[in-house]
């Protein structure tokens, strides 16, 4: 016969056992959630209709949007104020927007605001340069540019293309920028891409650096012909990517596309249809 003291003990085992299992099975699978996309991808579609467009990515399950300068603006001729009502009418969020470290610098910093952009990233470096000195030079300027954004409760950062990861005198251009920068003021955003298509490792940057990446460009690459293609069919491991999230300091990504099998469209909702089925 069992006692109640026998009968409390094997009932706290067993509950103790599922919540254990639970936990295990939250871990082994991880979902994707909160899916952006860089504005990039579709930028034919958003010079021709901007509205349109992205109540198209809203409707296929995307979150969170950034943008990036356009022959008509940042906003791909909308406003700020239209923009962010847009946004907000198909349950988008602007989070991040590229721009240039130029004359018009403080114009973009004042409609990121107006917007309610968290992020405004530098999409190319400011000055032209594959030397140490050049890469320290623009690094002391993105510390001014992430003081003043610092003031408007926005954050600073740079986004890398392939070009930052050659080297001078075996000196990793793009470790120049993360040694001279103050990471407080400046948040990398990672191309996951182009830094596999440099012939680097985007974990060892995640150990080196640990938490300097808050934003990630998450792309698929072609690494034979280097470029992008959609999720699975190149050389990027996205599970193995999304595991070291935290270790990054990864609070964002965006997936971004720039050739495309079929239409942009088309393919964003390839990316996104493999994103929501996988575990990591």
């Amino acid at each position: 016969m069992t006692s109640r003291r026998n009968f409390l003990r094997q009932t706290a085992v067993a509950a103790l056992g599922v919540t254990v299992f639970s936990k295990m099975s939250a871990l082994a699978e991880k979902k994707v959630g909160n899916i952006g996309v860089q504005l990039y991808s579709v930028r034919k579609e958003m010079l021709a209709d901007a509205r349109g467009t992205l109540e198209k990515l809203s409707r296929l399950g995307y979150k969170e949007l950034e943008s990036a300068r356009s022959e008509k603006g940042n906003y791909y001729g909308l406003s700020p104020k239209e923009m962010k009502r847009t946004c907000d009418h198909f349950g988008l969020t602007m989070r991040s927007g590229h721009i240039h470290v130029d004359e018009n610098f403080q114009r973009s910093l004042d409609d990121a605001k107006e917007v309610g952009q968290e992020y405004l990233i530098c999409s190319t470096m400011p000055t032209e340069g594959q030397t140490v000195d050049n890469y320290k030079r623009v690094a002391d300027a993105f510390n001014k540019s992430g003081e003043a954004c610092r003031k408007l409760d926005i954050k600073f950062g740079y986004h890398n293309h392939e070009y930052e990861f050659q080297s001078e005198n075996g000196k990793v251009l793009y470790d120049v920028l993360l040694e001279n920068t103050d990471s407080k003021l400046i948040h990398m955003e990672l191309d996951l891409g182009w830094v596999v298509a440099a012939g680097k490792d985007p974990l060892d940057y995640f150990k080196r650096f640990p938490g300097r990446f808050p934003l990630w460009h998450l792309k698929d690459m072609n690494l034979q012909e280097k470029h992008s293609t959609e999720f699975g069919k190149g050389g990027l491991k996205i599970a193995g990517m999304l595991s070291t999230r935290e270790q990054s300091g990864m609070r964002y990504f965006f997936v971004e596309q720039e050739e495309y099998t079929h239409t942009a469209l088309e393919s964003l909702k390839e990316d996104i249809e493999y994103l929501k089925k996988m575990e990591y």
